[in-house]
């Protein structure tokens, strides 16, 4: 199969220092337009991807995300998000960036190019076969993501990927390869534009899926929420008072009580909470 590395052709737009603000953010604006569009039609590929997540994680597995740079942060930004927003474990979807915790904020030089360092990051988890791992990797081409893979595969364990080139060695190792091509980007190579965006998309759309096949939704709502700041115990508090035909002075105590929406809604209905 042809691989042609779109990330890293050259852009539709040039001159672009010539350009007036309004006409950088028009082209911009009308570039991310297309990251939509293309996510759309990976859909089938990220349907599949989902469906071996789900079972594993019912079954005591992990999820993991593994990137370098702009991707791998995404991992992470997706990851830390699953606590606070669905009520699981920080040990339950985990993201692993190239250079460790310090590539967070600043680029560590050549970490992404290492053939061993991914796997030896996945091994500081004990990773198993119960667990699935998601290389994510806008040119499909991180040595610090394929090597990993290529370990994970060894061990008997799912593997899938988020890419933006079709063909690319990364989704061609994969089990359940993502690809979502969105083209050139408005300054070219630059990835962390429109292959991020579509990156977030997916991330988006993999963490949300699952979290609601593990029950971690009820209706459109998010129930099992951490209550960590004012603004969530007010909506917490919203709530209750919807879901169980209450006034928001009746909620806020039963909330208070039970410090989680979910429990407090059991109890109401099935125990003791009133």
């Amino acid at each position: 199969m042809t691989f042609i590395k779109t990330t890293e052709q050259d852009s539709n737009y040039n001159h672009l220092e010539q350009m007036t603000i309004n006409e950088l953010l028009t082209h911009m604006n009308s570039e991310d337009q297309s990251v939509p569009l293309a996510v759309e039609k990976a859909i089938p590929q990220i349907e599949k991807l989902i469906a071996k997540i789900v079972p594993k994680l019912k079954d005591g597995g992990r999820l993991f995300y593994i990137g370098a740079g702009t991707s791998g942060r995404l991992g992470i930004l997706d990851a830390s998000e699953c606590p606070p927003t669905f009520g699981v474990s920080h040990d339950l979807v985990i993201g692993l960036i190239a250079g460790g915790d310090t590539a967070i904020r600043k680029a560590v030089e050549f970490a992404e190019d290492s053939t061993s360092q991914g796997w030896k990051d996945l091994q500081a988890y004990q990773i198993s076969n119960k667990d699935v791992v998601v290389g994510i990797a806008a040119s499909g081409t991180t040595p610090y993501v394929i090597a990993a893979l290529e370990e994970c595969h060894k061990n008997d364990i799912i593997t899938g990927c988020i890419t933006c080139n079709r063909n690319s060695p990364l989704a061609q190792i994969s089990q359940c390869p993502i690809e979502v091509v969105v083209g050139p980007e408005f300054v070219t190579g630059s990835s962390r534009m429109k292959a991020g965006t579509a990156q977030k998309l997916v991330l988006n759309m993999i963490s949300t899926s699952t979290m609601i096949k593990l029950n971690k939704v009820k209706g459109n709502k998010m129930v099992d929420m951490q209550l960590s700041n004012h603004k969530l115990v007010d909506r917490g508090v919203k709530m209750l008072s919807k879901e169980l035909g209450i006034s928001i002075e009746e909620a806020k105590p039963l909330l208070d009580k039970y410090k989680n929406v979910r429990t407090a809604i059991e109890n109401y209905k099935y125990g003791t909470g009133h």
